[in-house]
This record gives structure tokens, sequence and C-alpha cells, in this order.
């Protein structure tokens, strides 16, 4: 009996199976990734997402390597370090040989290696006999594509569908095609190196002889086509070259970061390797796409929050969002693609769906937030960069942006932004927590639109600073003038109107009648990250976010467990985020509570001593941490997920106070701290116009932290500056005690 049952079109597991097993290994490059099975196989089970996948459609959805008609014994699977390539070691189970004798179980060494390049999905296939007799078998590997849209793989159904073409068999390739309702050609093009004994009803057979101690090699590529272009196949060892000599490359470029905790630097090593993979290059510059495997294209506001989280170690990031964002800025009005003037995009998507207008996520603007946020990370690009040349390009962009704030985005006239989805087909809820059911009353009923989010009304905050700070450096002290009056009065009117007295929160939103949706959320943390909240807020609403009702431990849940929608296995009400939580410290850093920062990254960092490949995922349950248990996962999660992995680099900075100012050419290290669990972290290459440096932070003998210049090929300033804004006397874990100082301290140097 097989793995699988087939019935329908739909592949069914049996329980038995090896099939059983659903973890899966990622590969990903530019617009191309593909989601395999431990044995380097791909099948299509349920609503599962394995296959190849190139610019929103399914171009391989079966690959299956059998040996004498039996799946292989699985030893061992892994990504290497650097994402780029998945290895598998395989061993076969006892069969009957061709020459009569038994060929016993573990006689046959099976390698695996696979990496993607260029809409070309690569692998190589080494054979080895390690028995003591001769071996004699049939290799055969499975092809299918069903070239399903991505949405439809998600298990959204179409009530028709274009045609496949009959497939092609040459001595040495498979061509499998399919005619979209497009009327665009897509095609799976398989092509083997040293050509197949036999190829029919896409299989390729190989009959495999092997002497003990002997060795065979197949290689073959997976290339996926779109219109009339036919892409290049190369050598399996001439593509690998080209993505080492990349990967050399990008790694000469980058920031290093090395501390004293060895677990600590695998999560650092995986993050840097992890946010490599997820960047893929667009005309205006490199863009992180969101997750994988459902999100993997551009999205406006997971882009602008990867972009920030890193940027203090890669402004280049920030620079292909801020221009790429301004680029495809809506310039009309679309209630399909809930499009005004000025508004950023929530989502770009390839695929036949969207082309056909099926979804309306071929460019989709049904987001409240990426509008201000793209406008407040220009802010922060301009002090991290001093850029002045790209902001001048992108200002009317930001204009348009503000602009569409003030008269698209403030529906009712109130001063507060909110949102009601134009397109049916759009989201219900437009902020980072889009779920149907993520905004509610405290007793438990949907909120009535038009909604006003806090974290927006923040948002809009930092944007109008931000704004006021550009428009001051490009020389329009009148509009600089202005936009910083109205946010401060914004700041105003959101204290009057979001603070809950009671629950010593702000309110997650109000309704379209400006009732308030009482409820404990993370969404009021974000009002800590933009600056809005009020310092007499913030320590009662810092208390509120790490009592026991919303900090589970690992981290910050999205809603307080005491409220009444809450469930700690859902998308967005009790689950724990990743990202959300380093918004949260970065905003906790800022008003000085320390000791909350080192409890965020306490738990972030717990987390990926218990999940596969020390990733952070998407999100994970928001149960209670339970002694010598791991975190509970959520079950769809992405991984990896951009600004989940981008987030230790925003904890890391909440920690040190890294604040880079480049029009001052200076490195600020605003009160210092690093958790317990860090005793050294040494910073490599960090650029700074065009000063690269290297700092040591260490803690000493004293239990305070000293800051080390150990070398600098520029004209840089490096300083230790206390934080105005401490709140707490003894709010420190680890590091020292600060007063509430703008003293700055001088910088020990070792050139």
């Amino acid at each position: 009996m097989g793995s699988y049952i087939k019935y329908k079109n739909q592949y069914f597991i049996l329980a038995s199976s090896s099939l059983a097993d659903d973890r899966i290994i990622v590969l990903k490059h530019e617009d191309m990734f593909g989601v395999f099975d431990r044995y380097g196989d791909v099948f299509p089970i349920g609503h599962g997402a394995q296959g190849l996948f190139c610019e929103g459609t399914r171009f391989l959805s079966k690959l299956e390597l059998l040996v004498e008609g039996h799946r292989p014994l699985l030893l061992s699977s892994s990504l290497k370090e650097e994402n780029e390539l998945m290895t598998v070691d395989l061993t076969n189970s006892d069969y009957l040989n061709k020459n009569g004798s038994i060929a016993e179980k573990g006689s046959l060494h099976i390698h695996r290696a696979k990496f993607v390049y260029n809409n070309v999905c690569y692998e190589k296939i080494r054979l080895c006999n390690f028995g003591m007799e001769p071996l004699v078998f049939n290799l055969s590997l499975s092809f299918e594509s069903d070239f399903k849209d991505i949405f439809e793989v998600r298990g959204l159904s179409r009530k028709k569908a274009g045609r496949k073409a009959s497939p092609k068999y040459q001595e040495d390739q498979i061509i499998l095609g399919y005619k979209g309702l497009d009327n665009v050609s897509r095609k799976t093009r398989i092509k083997f190196e040293k050509a197949p004994d036999s190829i029919e009803t896409k299989k390729a057979f190989y009959k495999i002889q092997l002497p003990p101690k002997a060795c065979d090699y197949i290689s073959f590529a997976v290339a996926c086509e779109i219109g009339k272009k036919e892409t290049q196949i190369l050598k399996y060892e001439d593509a690998y070259n080209q993505v080492i000599k990349t990967l050399e490359k990008v790694k000469e470029e980058s920031c290093e970061l090395l501390s004293s905790n060895e677990q600590f630097n695998e999560w650092l090593h995986r993050s840097k390797s992890d946010l490599i993979t997820m960047i893929s290059n667009t005309e205006y510059g490199i863009y992180p796409y969101a997750g994988i495997p459902w999100y993997s294209t551009p999205f406006g506001r997971d882009g602008i929050i990867t972009a920030w989280q890193c940027l203090w170690l890669n402004p280049d990031i920030t620079k292909g969002v801020l221009k790429y964002l301004a680029a495809t800025q809506a310039d009309s009005e679309n209630s399909f693609q809930d499009a005004e003037p000025g508004k950023i995009f929530h989502e770009k998507r390839g695929g036949e769906m969207a082309e056909l207008g099926e979804i309306p996520f071929k460019l989709y603007y049904g987001t409240i937030d990426a509008t201000p946020l793209f406008v407040a990370l220009a802010g922060a690009y301009l002090q991290r960069t001093n850029d002045l040349e790209t902001l001048r390009h992108i200002w009317p962009n930001i204009e348009a942006a503000l602009k569409w704030i003030d008269h698209f985005g403030d529906l009712d006239g109130d001063g507060f932004i909110e949102y009601q989805k134009k397109s049916e087909s759009g989201l219900n809820n437009q902020g980072w927590k889009d779920s149907h059911d993520s905004i509610f009353y405290s007793n438990g009923k949907l909120a009535k639109g038009p909604i006003a989010l806090c974290e927006v009304q923040g948002y809009v905050y930092d944007a109008k600073l931000s704004a006021s700070k550009i428009a001051r450096e490009l020389g329009m002290e009148e509009r600089a003038e202005e936009l910083s009056h109205q946010a401060n009065e914004l700041k105003e009117k959101f204290a009057k109107s979001f603070w809950s007295e009671e629950k010593k929160c702000y309110y997650i939103a109000l309704d379209g009648q400006k009732n308030p949706c009482d409820v404990v959320s993370s969404n009021a943390g974000h009002c800590l990250f933009s600056g809005i909240a009020k310092k007499e807020h913030a320590e009662q609403l810092a208390c509120t976010l790490l009592n026991d009702n919303m900090f589970s431990g690992w981290g910050i849940r999205t809603i307080a467990s005491d409220e009444f929608r809450y469930n700690p296995m859902s998308y967005h009400n009790g689950s724990i985020w990743p990202h959300d939580n380093s918004l949260i410290a970065y905003g906790l850093y800022k008003y000085g509570f320390y000791e909350e920062v080192h409890k965020v990254l306490k738990g972030m960092f717990d987390v990926t001593t218990f999940v596969e490949l020390q990733r952070l995922p998407e999100l994970f349950c928001g149960f209670e941490k339970r002694k010598n248990e791991g975190p509970t996962a959520y079950p769809v999660a992405c991984s990896p997920q951009a600004w989940a992995v981008t987030s230790v680099y925003f904890l890391l900075q909440a920690s040190l106070g890294i604040e880079i100012n480049a029009k001052e050419n200076s490195i600020n290290f605003v009160s210092p701290t690093l958790p317990s669990f860090i005793n050294e972290l040494t910073i490599t290459n960090l650029k700074v116009n065009n000063t690269r440096v290297v700092i040591q932070i260490r803690r000493n003998l004293n239990n305070e932290i000293d800051v080390y210049l150990l070398h600098k090929d520029g004209d840089v300033k490096v300083k230790k500056v206390e934080n105005e804004n401490i709140l707490k006397k003894n709010s420190l874990v680890d590091a020292g005690k600060y007063s509430a100082s703008t003293s700055e301290s001088n910088i020990n140097i070792q050139i």
C-alpha cells in the first residue's frame, strides 16, 4: 500500500505514512520559493503549501523520489546555516536486487542537495554503495504541476481555470504547460544533466548499477517560465558557485554582531541568514518580502517595519522600501483596490487570479497604517543617513501621504484617522490585526466602523513630527512648524479620547460613534513606540503590558487573558507576535523602562532556544510559560517571516540604546544596558556615512556597562549619553543604575 491516496484531485495521507510528518524546509531566491518535506519531496497534501512557487503560481505540485518503487528511509535533513542549500540523507529498505540477491537495509546512501536560484530549482543526487555486494535498482523521479494560484492553494475556490497542455517529453527534459484565463502561458521545464534511461507519464527512470564502494550522480533542474521567455538553466555546480559568490559579497558588506552567549549568537546568525533570504531585488532597490509560504511578496506595512527594525544596521533596506512604496503610491480612487490618492499599498501580488481581478490584491491598498508609517520611516531614515537627495526625491510622495491622512484617512473630520473597507472582497479590519474578529468591545461584540485604532493615531503623530524634521532640513520652515503644531495637537486630543483610567491602558479603538473598545491589547504598546503616549500614562501602561494577564513569560500577548475574546490559539486575540513585542520594547526604551525591555528580550530569546533552527516564527500561541516546556506553536505560522526575523535587532537596539545621527556623524549609546545572559557584544562593520567602526559593549566588574571603540576608518564620534526620559528609579536589571540626566560619558578608545 502507498503512502497516500488520491480522491477527486486531492491527496490524503495514510496515518501510517511518513508523509504524516508535516515538518518542512523552505528555500527562497527573489520571486521563487520552494516548500519541501524532510525527504526533499513535494506533495500537495490537503491544504498544505508544499511546492515550487514563482510569482504567485505553484509550478511544481509533486516531486517524489523512489527506489524500487518505495520511498527511501530518512536519516536526516537540514538547511545550511546560510539558508542557501537543503541537504537530505536517505538510505534503502530491504529490497530484492535485480541479480536475485537481497540488498540489505542501509547499504545504499542517497544524498540530495538542492537550492533555488533565478527561477530555477537545482538538485544533485549522490548514490553510494557502502555494502559488500553490487547494487542494481531502479530509481524514479515523479513530477506534477497543477499551476494553481497561491490563493487556490490556500483554499479559495475558482469557478473556472485555464487549460493544461499535454506534457512534452524529450531525451533529457520534461515540459509541463498551462495556458491561464489571463492568456499567459506558464511552463515547468525539468531538465536532466544526464538523460534518464526512460521518460514516461511525468516520470524519469534511471537504471542504477553500483559496485561496492562506488558512487553515481544524478542532477536535474526545475525551471519556472512565464510567457515566451525561456529561463536559463545552468549546470548545478555553476549555479551553486553563483549563489555562494553572491552570499560572500553580501556578507562582506554586512554589519556583524557577536555576543558572549553562543545560543544568542545562533539566533543572530539565523536572523541574518533569514533576512538575506527574504530580501528581493526590485527596480527601486532591495525589498524584504513578508513571509513564506503565504506572503512571499511585497507588503507595505511589513516592509516598513522590517526595514525600521534593522535600520541602524542596514539603511539600504529602508532606502529600497521608501523608493518602492513611493513608486507604487496610489494616485487615484479605486474602490475595488481600496485605493485613494496618496495611499501606500497593503500588498502586491502576481499570479493569474490577481491579473484577472478575481482577487483585489494585484495592487491592494486596504491598510490604514502603511501610509503614516511610510512617512515616519522616512523621518527615521533622515536621522540614520542624512540622505537628503533621496528624501528630496520622495518629498512629493510624503506630501501626498500627509494629504491622504488629513482628507481621506479622517473620514468624519474629528482629527483621528479611521478605516472602512470599500472593496467587497477586501479586508474588514485594516490595521496590522486584520482578522475579522480582532477589534471588539469589552463585552466581546465586534466593533462597528469606521474604526479608529489607537496605534494608528500614534503613527500619524510620529509621521507629522518626522515630516516636520524633513521639511526643516529641506528648507521649508513654515511647513515644518505647521506639521509640528498638528502633531502636538493630536497628542493632546489622543490623550483625552483614548485613555482608559479603569484599565490603565489606551482603548484598542474608537468605533464609528466614538464609543470606546475598552480592551487591553498590545496595540496600546505601539503608542510608546510612536511617542504619542504622555509620560503620566506611560508608566501605568508599561505595568499593564507586563502584568500576568498580558505577559505570558514568553512575550506580550495581543490581548489580555481576561478579555472576553481571549483565545491563546487565535491569530490575533491572545497569540504572541515577535514583531509586536519588538516595537513595544523599543517604545519601553524610549520612556526609560529598561527592566521591561529586558523582560521582553529574554522572553523572545527563550523562545528561540526551543523552536526549530532558532528561528522566531510569525507568531506562536499565548499560553502561559510552563516550566521545562517550550512555547506552543501556531500551526500555520509563516517561517521565516521578515518582521519576526528582524525583531532581534530592534530588541538589541532598545537594550543598547543605539541612536545614530548621520548629520552629526555620531553614534550615541543612550544609557546602554545588557541583558543578564550577555556580558559582551561586539559590533563589526557598522557604517555611518563613509566611516566603518568596530564597537564593543561590555559589562565590567562593577556591573556597569562600558563602550569601547576598537576601530574606525574615518571621522565618527561615539558617545555614551544618559536617557533623559527615565521615569523609574532602579528600573535597570543588569547594567547599572542611571539617573535622568543628559550628561555624556567618554568612550574608551582602543585603535
